[in-house]
């Protein structure tokens, strides 16, 4: 009972059976009212061998063998304002009586189940028009015991005729439900299990069938997913590669430049002054390549850094952050004093100062922060006044390697402060750029909302 094929037999046999039911009640009542209409008619013939005679009278044999051939202690037929009559010697008294054209559906019914499972040795008064003669208003006496006889036979005939009809149905129900939808979902989970046991084989994703249906779409849409999940697992060996071989070229880098900084520090004791001037620059280019390096090795490298929340107050963040100036930019603070907010300082601190950072490298001469509370959340806006950020770097935006605005940049300052908001259960969004300047908005929703 545990596979899909099983249930499905077992559900569909149920389901026939209950429709099965549903046509037994119906044709059990309908086989009582038959049975009774049937004796009436055989009633109207013994009658009309009584009316046959000269004077309406026979012998008792005849009238005991008139009776039993219809199967009742009486008989009584008006039609045209005259009364027949065969009744036996000793009348039985009458139990209940049944009017057959007053019978409606749920009488029916309920008179069948009260025939076949009640089963009493009760003696009814039947009454109804010929079918022979509708003229003719007959009424008779009969024991109910050989109806409810008869019914349980017809009963049982029509419960196997309907176990069997129910088992061929469910067959080929099954048969036809295991090859439409059951062969095909075991297909599918068959290749799901050999493709999480090595996702990265090409020849175990799915090929999919020409079929129109919901399961010719799942099977593309499984293939489909499985050949990004492959280049996904392919690109991410790829990176872990990379990383490899930048760890390696780092570590090499950093002997070599270390070995060119202590010439360079010779060179600023030169007696030339052209070389004396131009030492520090090279210096300085050759620290931010060392940076770059370290940068892109970390990103490449890092797993998703775990929060350590604290509560403190988002103005002292700020101020720390905006209280100096950076090469010539000013940098100013706007919140609300005292605000206090529940996050991890050092994340936040290095979101801000990517984004400043970024903000003073595209070319901006002032930049103010401002905060405010919204829909419980904290929101932050750096605005900068500078150039504005073009079209291709708006298409790859947070795109790390991709979304630099300048010559020689990673892109890896906005990628990583989205990465550390959302981290937070917040975001990083682009609000406006344009020739006068760009604000960045940052959504650091509350503890509750994470």
């Amino acid at each position: 009972m545990h596979s899909l094929s099983s249930r499905v037999l077992v559900l569909t046999v149920v389901f026939v059976m209950l429709a099965e039911v549903l046509i037994f009640l119906p044709s059990v009542a309908r086989f009582r009212q038959d049975y009774m209409v049937q004796r009436i008619g055989d009633a109207h013939l013994a009658i009309l061998a009584l009316d046959a005679t000269p004077d309406g009278i026979v012998s008792d044999k005849l009238k005991q063998q008139l009776l039993d051939f219809v199967g009742a202690h009486a008989i009584s037929v008006r039609r045209s304002g005259m009364k027949l009559t065969l009744m036996e010697d000793n009348p039985r008294m009458v139990d209940s009586t049944i009017r057959l054209e007053e019978l409606s559906p749920v009488d029916m019914i309920s008179g069948a189940l009260d025939t076949m499972i009640v089963r009493r040795d009760r003696v009814l008064r039947v009454i109804g028009y010929s079918p022979k003669d509708m003229d003719a208003e007959i009424e008779l006496v009969i024991d109910e015991t050989p109806i409810s006889a008869a019914l349980l036979d017809f009963g049982w005939r029509i419960f196997l005729l309907s176990l069997v009809i129910s088992m061929i149905t469910a067959s080929l129900v099954f048969l036809a439900l295991h090859w439409i939808l059951i062969r095909p979902l075991r297909r599918i989970t068959a290749n799901m299990t050999a493709f999480r046991d090595n996702p990265e084989d090409a020849t175990r994703i799915i090929t999919p069938t020409e079929r129109k249906d919901e399961v010719g779409v799942a099977e593309r849409e499984l293939a489909s997913m499985q050949d990004g999940l492959r280049m996904a697992l392919q690109q991410k060996e790829h990176l872990a590669a990379l990383g490899t071989a930048v760890a390696k070229i780092n570590h090499d880098l950093k002997g070599i430049l270390s070995r060119a900084i202590l010439v360079f520090d010779r060179l600023e004791e030169s007696d030339d002054p052209e070389v004396r001037r131009i030492a520090p620059t090279l210096i300085s280019s050759i620290d931010r390549a060392i940076a770059m390096c370290s940068q892109t090795l970390n990103y490449v490298g890092q797993e998703s850094p775990s929060l350590n929340r604290s509560r403190f107050a988002l103005d002292d963040l700020l101020d720390e952050v905006c209280g100096k100036e950076v090469d010539g930019v000013a940098l100013t603070a706007d919140t609300v004093k005292g605000q206090l907010i529940e996050a991890d300082r050092d994340q936040l601190y290095r979101a801000f100062s990517n984004l400043i950072r970024n903000a003073v490298q595209a070319g901006a001469q002032a930049i103010e922060v401002s905060a405010r509370r919204g829909d419980g959340a904290t929101v932050v806006d750096i605005s900068d006044d500078g150039p504005g950020l073009p079209p291709r770097a708006q298409e790859n935006l947070f795109k790390p390697f991709k979304g630099s605005t300048r010559a020689g940049g990673t892109g890896l300052g906005l990628a990583i402060a989205r990465e550390l908001l959302r981290g937070h259960g917040g975001d990083l969004e682009l609000h406006q750029t344009s020739g006068s300047g760009t604000t960045f908005r940052l959504i650091i929703p509350d503890r509750a909302a994470v």
